[in-house]
């Protein structure tokens, strides 16, 4: 019997968004995990960026019992999360041209790396700059976005262009515009967003891909292990040192 309290709705929306995903987005999926494989096989780097609550899948992989010990973040001050005060500034440095190089002129990123772009509207200046530059300089990149965004929505871009249209593969969340699941009639708004959760298990597939693809070409994947487990330390020890030069968050 459904549960139709806000709660089992909710619950619903989101199984049926994980199932869209599983089903219309596997070639993609599976591409991006080969893609990050190949960079870890040829000696490259793996970086992650999101701002504003897009921030918090990039952050998933990042250092993260059971992922790729290569992933970094890479962060733009001010951008990543709600942590500054006021928290609208992060959306405000979103819009701003020009930052994405200066980010990318000043990080370790360079050719034959790869990079996730995460944006539900990927329609800012700054995940289209940062794929655009990125990909200048010899970048592999894959974006996550909703590209409904770019057929209901307009680019707040100089070029009109969105993040979907300069990324190497392309992830679609499917996430409806605006981001919420919910209505109620006693509700003015739409509310219960569903983005984090259908994004987040989004990457952990690809990486789950790509560390599956590691082994089966002989190459151990660089995971990390929860430091509560007994040996976890050690464990991760042995890792670090081993990819000391392509893992920065250590520094």
């Amino acid at each position: 019997m459904s549960d139709r309290t806000p709660a089992g709705r909710f619950l619903d929306a989101a199984i049926d968004l994980l199932q869209r995903i599983r089903d219309e987005e596997a070639e993609s999926v599976a591409a991006a995990g080969a893609l990050l494989a190949d960079t870890v096989a040829d000696g490259g780097r793996l970086f992650a960026f999101g701002a504003g609550h897009s921030s918090l899948a990039a952050q998933d992989l990042v250092y993260r019992a059971g992922g790729l010990a290569l992933m970094n973040l890479l962060a733009v001050p001010g951008a990543v999360g709600v942590d500054v005060m006021p928290a609208t500034l992060g959306s405000a440095l979103e819009r701003v041209d020009g930052l994405a190089g200066v980010v990318l002129a000043s990080s370790p990123l360079r050719a034959g790396d790869a990079l996730i772009v995460v944006s539900l509207s990927g329609r800012n200046a700054l995940p289209v700059e940062m794929a655009v530059e990125a990909r200048e300089r010899g970048v592999k990149v894959i974006g996550v976005t909703s590209v409904a965004y770019a057929a209901q929505t307009t680019s707040r871009h100089s070029s009109g262009t969105f993040l979907k249209d300069h990324c190497d593969l392309v992830l679609d969340s499917g996430i409806a515009v605006g981001d919420a699941e919910l209505t109620l009639d006693d509700v003015p708004a739409p509310f219960a967003p569903a983005s984090t959760v259908v994004t987040t298990a989004l990457l952990q597939a690809v990486m789950a891909t790509a560390a599956a693809a590691l082994a089966d070409r002989g190459i151990e994947p660089p995971l990390l292990r929860s430091g509560n487990v007994d040996g976890g330390h050690e464990w991760n020890a042995r890792v670090f040192d081993e990819y000391a030069d392509r893992i920065f968050y250590r520094r």
